[in-house]
């Protein structure tokens, strides 16, 4: 089946831009506060707050450095460990060696791809002195925190919850970011409400809210001059990117309806195909659908071989890999990504501590059978039949 290449690429998710954005970028511009004061962080800040339902926010640089000093606030100091999802971005990770933790990588379970509980409390039994559990949101989906909260409780642990990817989702009712003492959300250029960068710590903790706000301006003390006691850094987010996310924010459901619409295309579209869209209970769950993905039922997967930076595939009737739809979509300029490598098996942690629920290691099958599908909020349901008649293709 042939298709016509887009003349206009296809992007996997770009920021959805509105009226807004430039209004507040010129209140900041015509007020002369384009520094890290003004008031679009007090709104920003006040908003988030409303919205995820805590009680204090700070406005940082990125996302990881509201994970670094979240580690910080968490009391991870030189080696100690720290349980982390596995299967995440690297800056979950290495907010985590910033601080000087040592991450210990918990698997993934099936139901949610996100950390397993059975994992966590295998792990509390091989590292029992271990006290803070970084638990990430993957695609927007919330990971099972009934279980995990209880896990971390029974053993005196505190939750960092990375929902980078989740803002806007809930679980059980309850808003992502708020499940641990100390959360962050991102507002990097392809997440669903953007600043074009940026990332926000949010906590119901007064005095972790003051030593980040503290810690992410150079650590200044009160006094004439500049003095410091301990170290700082320069974390905090500027005037003029908040203004972005302030225009942002009012659209934040509207963009979640428009992923979800996204998501519900391509599930009703595969259907029939041996394949499944990245799970959730809908019962408990209502994921902000950031990212669409599928990952291809094992009987259909033709040859793929994966190096550390290349990979290789053979092409078989009938069946399909992550590798070939992702070349045959760039083909046709759209674009696509492979899950999250999980970071057990990135060089960089090769020789990290890696807990699996049952000898399983289900992180790196999602990673070898799944890929993220484009889900850009402007994408047309034109342009989304087409990628799906695409990928149908690869199976043929």
């Amino acid at each position: 089946m042939n298709f016509e290449t887009f003349e206009n690429k296809i992007w996997l998710a770009t920021p959805t831009k509105h009226d807004d954005e430039m209004k507040y970028i010129k209140e900041a511009f015509d007020t002369n506060w384009i520094t890290t004061e003004g008031s679009n962080l007090v709104e920003i800040e006040r908003k988030v707050c409303e919205k995820v339902g805590c009680k204090y926010a700070v406005s940082l640089t990125t996302g990881t450095a509201a994970l670094h000093l979240a580690s910080r606030a968490a009391g991870v100091k030189e080696g100690d460990t720290v349980f982390c999802t596995d299967m995440t971005f690297g800056a979950t990770a290495n907010a985590i060696v910033y601080a000087g933790g040592v991450p210990v990588f918990i698997d993934t379970e099936y139901d949610t791809w996100n950390m397993d509980p059975v994992a966590l409390e295998k792990a509390f039994e091989l590292y029992p002195n271990t006290k803070v559990v970084m638990v990430v949101d993957l695609y927007g989906t919330p990971a099972k925190y009934d279980e995990i909260c209880a896990i971390a409780k029974k053993h005196g642990a505190v939750i960092i919850e990375d929902a980078a990817e989740s803002f806007g989702a809930t679980y059980k009712g309850k808003q992502a970011g708020s499940f641990g003492a100390y959360n962050i959300i991102s507002f990097n250029g392809n997440k669903i409400i953007t600043g074009s960068s940026g990332g926000m710590f949010l906590t119901d903790d007064a005095e972790a809210a003051n030593k980040v706000r503290k810690w992410s301006t150079q650590s200044k003390e009160n006094a004439p001059w500049y003095q410091h006691t301990e170290l700082g850094y320069n974390y905090r987010m500027s005037n003029v990117v908040a203004g972005v996310v302030r225009g942002q924010l009012p659209y934040l459901e509207e963009h979640i309806a428009r992923k979800k619409e996204i998501y519900a295309r391509y599930k009703e579209g595969f259907k029939g195909l041996p394949l499944r869209m990245n799970p959730y209970d809908s019962t408990v769950t209502e994921p902000n659908f950031w990212l669409s993905c599928i990952l291809i039922d094992e009987d259909a997967m033709c040859k793929q071989l994966r190096g550390d930076t290349d990979g290789s595939y053979c092409s078989e009737a009938g069946k399909t890999c992550p590798d070939e739809i992702f070349e045959v979509l760039e083909k046709y300029n759209v674009q696509s990504r492979p899950i999250w490598k999980p970071m057990h098996m990135q060089p960089v942690y090769k020789n990290n501590g890696f807990v699996t629920a049952n000898g399983i290691d289900v992180g790196s099958d999602i990673f070898r059978r799944g890929l993220c599908l484009p889900s850009d909020i402007k994408m047309t349901a034109e342009e989304q039949d087409i990628i799906i008649g695409i990928i149908k293709s690869c199976f043929e």
